[in-house]
């Protein structure tokens, strides 16, 4: 069973789905934009046999707080901090693996550079870390870190309109019929709620901090060599199968596995998924237990 739970962090409700035994392996499920913990809906009962389940929704995310502008600063180093505290502090967590797409990338890479000595093992689907990873669909986000003004915030803006987002879900599906409405109205739902688009465009605009980063998780993969898993929707328009490529440069051992589908990859390819990863964390598990004889 699926609960579903609030806590305050730093006077905020945050909101974490949990399920599966509290004494298996930890796996923290980071969504992307603009979803929440909510496209993990089809992955988690698959696997709560075995693995314990945290999945929280970001600050302005989901059913968690959405403070205005005023209230709370959007940037990706903030949003990671609220997930560190819920997840050491709140939840007590010592040792978990990590799931990251899309935005969960930049928060679970924050996360995982900061305190490599918590994480098992890393699932990285659809999610950047290189710049060859980036699309030229993000031309209009290159324009606003360039220069933020009322023009290139009005191209960004479309990010958030109810076609984009089908279209996020929809574009490089095999067969678009399979993905459920659900998932793009739920997000729509949250994205129009009055003053979000204002905390999604201060997110678009720091989205640029990441970038700045990526040296530096480049260099914690190569240095703490984490086990990692990639499974990746291989017809995603925002991020490029050579960014999931290359990965493999400085994690040569890094599992990756190319899927004929989009960006959102569990709305049709969760069941390959889910067994990808539960054959990767027996096999990763196995390797930590030989080494540690």
């Amino acid at each position: 069973m699926t609960t579903y739970n609030g806590t305050e962090v730093r006077g905020l409700e945050v909101f974490y789905r949990e399920a599966g035994p509290k004494d298996g392996r930890t796996i923290v499920l980071l969504h992307g934009f603009p979803s929440s913990s909510h496209m993990f809906r089809d992955l988690i009962p698959k696997l709560a046999d075995r693995y314990h389940f945290i999945a929280p929704d970001y600050i302005g995310f989901g059913y968690s707080a959405h403070p205005d502008t005023k209230q709370f600063s959007y940037t990706f180093e903030n949003l990671t901090a609220v997930v560190e505290e819920l997840l050491f502090q709140k939840l007590n967590l010592k040792k978990f693996s990590i799931y990251a797409q899309d935005y969960g990338s930049p928060v679970g890479f924050r996360l995982a550079s900061k305190n490599p000595r918590a994480i098992e093992a890393i699932i990285v689907q659809n999610g950047n870390a290189y710049v060859e990873g980036l699309s030229p669909a993000w031309e209009p986000l290159r324009n606003l870190w360039s220069k933020r003004n009322a023009e290139t915030e009005k191209a960004v803006r479309g990010f958030l309109a109810p076609e984009t987002t089908k279209f996020q879900y929809t574009h490089g599906a095999k067969d678009a019929k399979k993905i459920s409405p659900d998932s793009y109205t739920f997000d729509q739902l949250f994205l129009d709620r009055p003053g979000n688009d204002a905390a999604q465009l201060e997110l678009f605009f720091d989205y640029a901090s990441n970038l700045a980063l990526y040296p530096e998780w480049q260099s914690y993969f190569r240095t703490q060599q984490p086990p990692m898993l990639i499974v990746w929707g291989q017809n995603d328009p925002f991020f490029t199968v050579e960014g999931a490529k290359a990965y493999q440069r400085d994690l040569p051992n890094a599992e990756l596995h190319l899927l004929d589908t989009g960006h959102f990859a569990l709305e049709d390819e969760s069941e390959a998924i889910a067994n990808h990863i539960r054959r990767f964390l027996d096999a990763s598990a196995d390797k930590q237990r030989s080494a540690a004889r």
